[in-house]
C-alpha cells in the first residue's frame, strides 16, 4: 500500500471527532483511536512495512509500549526478522518481576516503537526505566505524532522520534 493511501486508510478507519481527554490530559476535538487501525491487518502489516526502513542501523531489539505499541512491535519484528521486547508502564511484582518482556535488554541498542504520541511522557518515562536496566536507547518511531510536543520531549531526552505520520498529515490527506 502505498504511503499516501495508508495515511487515507488511517484516517478514514481511526479519526475520530468530537470532546476527547488525551492521556497527556489535553483535550482535543480529534482522536486517533489506534485500536482500530492496530486491529486491522492490512493496515498494520502495512504500517510495520513503512516502518522497517526507519529502524536506524544497529537496533538489535524493538520495544513495544504497553498496550498500543505491542502490536506495532510484533508487527514490525514480523517485518523486519528483528527480535521485540514488550514493555511495562510498571514492572510486575510477581513471577520475573520483569519491566520488559522477553529477550534480555541489558547491553542492547534497543529502538522504542510507540503508536501515537502526544506529549512523548510515557516513552520519556519508559526509555528511563529501560536506560536504568542498562539498554542503549537513541530513537523511538511511532505510527502518528500528533505534534503536541512529543518530539521536542523526547529531543529533550536524547530520543530521535522518526514518525510515520504527523496529524496534519492524516488530517490532510
Amino acid at each position: 500500500m502505498e504511503l499516501s493511501t495508508l495515511a487515507l486508510r488511517i484516517g478514514e478507519v481511526a479519526q475520530l471527532s468530537g470532546q476527547f481527554v488525551l492521556r497527556s490530559g489535553a483535550t482535543s476535538n480529534t482522536y486517533f483511536d489506534k485500536y482500530l487501525f492496530e486491529s486491522d491487518p492490512q493496515l498494520l502489516r502495512a504500517i510495520a512495512e513503512h516502518l522497517v526502513p526507519m529502524i536506524p542501523e544497529g537496533t538489535e531489539l524493538l520495544a513495544g509500549l504497553e498496550l498500543g505499541g505491542v502490536p506495532v512491535a510484533t508487527a514490525l519484528s514480523y517485518a523486519s526478522g528483528l527480535p521485540a521486547v514488550f514493555v511495562r508502564k510498571k514492572a510486575k511484582d510477581y513471577g520475573t518481576a520483569k519491566l520488559a518482556e522477553g529477550p534480555s535488554i541489558d547491553g542492547k541498542r534497543v529502538l522504542i516503537v510507540e503508536d501515537i504520541i502526544t506529549s512523548g511522557g510515557q516513552v520519556v518515562l519508559s526509555t528511563k526505566d529501560l536506560r536504568d536496566r542498562g539498554a542503549i536507547v537513541h530513537s523511538a518511531v511511532c505510527v502518528i505524532d500528533r505534534e503536541q510536543g512529543g518530539s521536542e520531549a523526547l529531543a529533550d531526552s536524547n530520543i530521535a522520534l522518526g514518525a510515520l505520520f504527523t496529524r496534519s498529515a492524516i488530517e490532510s490527506s
